[in-house]
């Protein structure tokens, strides 16, 4: 690109990351590179600075400066991208719950970074990118997860299912259920949670804050939740079923209804923790179903991480006796 773009968020996208965006529509621009371009304002939103984690609304302006990149498709391997290493193919490997000709669907450890940062050298967009060195494709990731955040992510083979997925994610034609462990027992057992989010920086680095509907800047946000089993008055197993896809969407609605996940330091989960409890989140991504972008339909579940399987146990909750429901 040698010219400022400017492109309108089609109504289908109302809500999507403005990092989502790119890789639907500018697969080429890198994270580090869109990073770099947010941080010295030279994308906009509606003629105002915007962020990565930006969420875009349906007809909004985006402007694009020039862009510099060569002309390779996205997928194609890079000349400075090293080969995965055994130890490196072997923890990706590791990962694989599900494989077909189009797509990856892995469990993430909790502690493993979906993209790079600050001090941050192995992740799992550094994994894909070495994949690409060997096949002369990169796989690219649909949707993300917090680094402390277990579970299903979905990961695209090609950058054509890349795209007609990251549409997918972009509405409501996707399901998802997170099994978490919350401080005390919520009442009642099942509800719905529907408090608008606002992006906030605090000591500890972003995080969000409830917010009212009328308010500038807030997101709506919804999360149903259903307790499973419960260790009163110390915890409770839930089952969580976010409507919108907000960050830290589910960690800040548990606080916010008295119950924060255990182990989350930036919503006081990991205050008064029980003894003998891992101080790790306890929160997972434990079942996605989707349309398949060629046919068919995508149901996966992924096992407890080692951390929470062993707090089920320390409560006596059976993760091996419920599933969460399909809807």
């Amino acid at each position: 690109m040698t010219e400022v773009k400017r492109y309108i968020v089609a109504p289908d996208e109302d809500g999507i990351r403005l990092d989502r965006w790119f890789k639907i529509h500018l697969p080429q621009v890198t994270f580090a590179y869109l990073n770099k371009l947010t941080r010295t304002g030279q994308v906009r939103v509606q003629g105002g600075r915007a962020k990565t984690g930006t969420r875009l609304q349906a007809d909004q302006e985006l402007r694009i400066p020039p862009l510099m990149f060569d002309a390779r498709p996205a997928d194609a391997p890079k000349g400075d991208v090293k080969p995965l290493t055994r130890d490196e193919t072997e923890l990706f490997e590791s990962m694989i719950i599900f494989e077909d000709k189009d797509i990856y669907v892995l469990n993430k450890p909790a502690g493993f970074a979906v993209q790079g940062g600050s001090k941050t050298f192995l992740h799992l967009d550094g994994l894909l990118m070495g994949m690409a060195k060997k096949s002369g494709e990169r796989p690219l990731l649909v949707h993300r997860l917090d680094r402390d955040t277990s579970g299903v992510i979905v990961v695209a083979k090609r950058r054509s299912i890349a795209s007609a997925l990251g549409k997918l994610f972009a509405t409501r034609a996707v399901k998802k259920t997170y099994w978490a462990v919350v401080k005390g027992v919520p009442k009642p057992p099942q509800g719905r949670i529907d408090v608008p989010l606002i992006k906030a920086q605090g000591p500890d680095g972003d995080r969000v804050r409830p917010g009212r509907k009328d308010e500038d800047n807030a997101q709506y946000a919804i999360t149903y939740y259903s307790v499973t089993d419960q260790a009163p008055p110390i915890a409770a197993w839930v089952s969580l079923k976010p409507v919108t896809g907000r960050q830290h969407q589910l960690r800040a609605h548990m606080a916010y209804i008295g119950h924060p996940i255990l182990g989350d330091e930036k919503y006081e989960g990991n205050a008064d923790m029980p003894e003998g409890i891992s101080r790790k989140l306890h929160l997972h991504a434990r079942r996605i179903i989707f349309p398949h972008p060629r046919e068919g339909a995508v149901d996966i579940t992924a096992k407890l991480s080692d951390h929470m399987r062993e707090t089920w146990n320390a409560f006596g909750f059976d993760p091996d006796k419920y599933e969460p429901d399909a809807e």
